[in-house]
């Protein structure tokens, strides 16, 4: 799908500075100071914020962190932040190939991956957020134990992505090929979910424990 921007998209952003963390890889190995020790939970490809919004208002124990590279994209989910007035989520416009400036090793609790661009086109296949390269830095930054949450449409990139983890070490749980039929509690959604489920297709989720050293 062609991108849309918003003419005046980075300006209307930018005008809410405060909820972004221009310069994350100044936090890292600080990131205490600025969630007030609580444990970090981080989306990455957060789009329209939706689901990170709806975390942050139900779990105020949770510092949550939203990474998107769209302004566009990541201008709604900041204007959902100020309407719910969420102090503890903040937002990074960045790209997740530097995740790994941005925090040190074992200050992520939890990362969230939810619709990513699946790539389907083999030449592509390292763009994908479950590839190997991208599993390295998720393993770097996450603590013992530490999980990644993944949901899709798409069956394909969540085959790939059942493999890549397995092959990498991470342990799985709760995999679910029919997650809104599957009769377990739905914490929270995005909006692709929500309009994906009401036309009937399936939606796809795992949980992964980093692999233990």
């Amino acid at each position: 799908m062609r991108r849309r921007r918003l003419k005046d998209g980075v300006e209307r952003l930018l005008a809410h500075r405060e909820w972004l963390v221009e310069e994350p890889e100044k936090h890292q190995g600080l990131w205490s100071e600025l969630t007030d020790g609580k444990k970090i939970h981080l989306e990455i490809g957060m789009g329209k914020g939706q689901f990170i919004t709806t975390l942050a208002k139900d779990h105020r124990d949770v510092f949550y962190i939203g990474l998107e590279i769209k302004e566009e994209v990541i201008l709604r989910g900041v204007e959902k932040a100020i309407t719910l007035d969420l102090d503890n989520l903040r937002f990074l416009w960045k790209n997740a190939e530097h995740l790994d400036e941005f925090f040190a090793p074992n200050e992520v609790e939890r990362i969230y991956l939810n619709f990513s661009d699946p790539w389907p086109k083999s030449r592509y296949a390292k763009r994908r957020l479950t590839h190997q390269r991208f599993l390295e830095k998720y393993q770097g930054v996450l603590k013992k134990n530490g999980e990644i949450h993944v949901k899709t449409d798409n069956e394909k990139f969540f085959a790939f992505s059942l493999n890549a983890l397995r092959d990498a070490g991470y342990r799985l749980k709760n995999i679910s090929f029919d997650y809104h039929n599957s009769g377990v509690a739905i914490p929270a959604t995005t909006e692709y979910e929500d309009k994906f489920s009401a036309s009937g297709m399936k939606i796809y989720r795992l949980e992964a424990i980093k692999p233990s050293i």
